[in-house]
């Protein structure tokens, strides 16, 4: 990376810390975030009870100090599966949503930067993708190659990367003809080069903020076709497959299905403030905004 690269990223990051510092919605959400995180880390090195364990003498039974979270059906702890779920819940997450990352940003970047006949097809490609309802066509894809976690995984990556693609094109459109790009051409900067230096950077910030708001959308969807029974299958704990085995039991054991949910619930409400939070944070115009009014 060349020095003048390194000021960018250096002016960037020293502009957007005083924004994170003192946004509460990114402390509020980053926190909530961290801590799930944690607890998907941690949790199961210090859980007294494997997620698989089964003990039918005491399926069933309410929230006790032996049992925080009460047990199932199968007497297995729903404290233990709740926190080995997080860790395949959000993993899940994270990787569907870094193949959505790259494919759309490469595909923005080959839009913006190939001409016109390769931006107008590849436009058309992502104009067809995103005809089609995002859940329904991860069903089909779900249904068609079989259930697993790594077909949720597949399914979600296929029918999510239009709109990174369509970010990615508008902000390297943005800045596609100003001086120090068309400096750079005219210096006989090759493409790949041009690229990674000068427009790459650009689209960081709406490419992160972006994520981190669909990331909340893609726990959902995980755990809706989970639920469905095209994600993870019994006995591996995952928070859909969690809610729907309690679905039967939930008047006798309404915390079989109130654990997963509140979990869910609680991730997708710190992402969606983290990524609102960003946004406003990485937002040039808001940005440039906030400097004037300290000015």
């Amino acid at each position: 990376m060349s020095d003048r690269n390194r000021l960018e990223w250096r002016d960037c990051l020293d502009r957007w810390r005083p924004e994170i510092r003192t946004n509460a919605a990114i402390r509020v959400g980053g926190g909530t975030v961290g801590l799930l995180a944690i607890v998907a880390l941690v949790g199961p090195h210090v859980s007294p009870y494997e997620p698989t364990a089964q003990a039918l003498g005491s399926r069933l039974q309410g929230p006790s100090i032996a049992h925080p979270l009460g047990t199932d059906a199968l007497g297995r702890d729903v404290a233990t599966r709740l926190v080995y779920g997080a860790r395949v819940s959000l993993a899940l997450a994270v990787a569907a949503t870094t193949i959505r990352v790259v494919i759309g940003t490469t595909i923005g970047l080959l839009a913006a930067t190939c001409g016109r006949f390769v931006d107008a097809l590849l436009m058309r490609l992502v104009d067809v993708q995103l005809a089609f309802p995002g859940l329904v066509f991860a069903l089909v894809i779900a249904g068609v190659l079989g259930p697993s976690l790594r077909n949720v995984v597949i399914a979600l990556s296929v029918v999510g990367w239009a709109s990174y693609a369509r970010v990615v094109r508008g902000s390297v459109l943005a800045i596609r003809d100003r001086s120090f790009v068309q400096s750079s051409k005219l210096y006989g900067t090759p493409r790949r080069r041009l690229v990674r230096r000068h427009l790459l950077p650009h689209v960081v910030s709406p490419v992160l903020v972006l994520a981190t708001l669909n990331l909340g959308t893609v726990v959902l969807a995980a755990a809706g076709l989970s639920y469905l029974g095209l994600g993870a299958q019994p006995p591996t704990a995952e928070w859909g497959t969690m809610i729907a085995g309690g679905r039967n039991y939930l008047r006798a054991a309404p915390w079989l299905v109130t654990a997963p949910g509140v979990a869910i619930m609680l991730t997708v409400i710190g992402v969606n403030l983290l990524g609102d939070g960003l946004r406003d944070a990485l937002d040039p115009d808001h940005l440039d905004d906030r400097e004037r009014r300290r000015t």
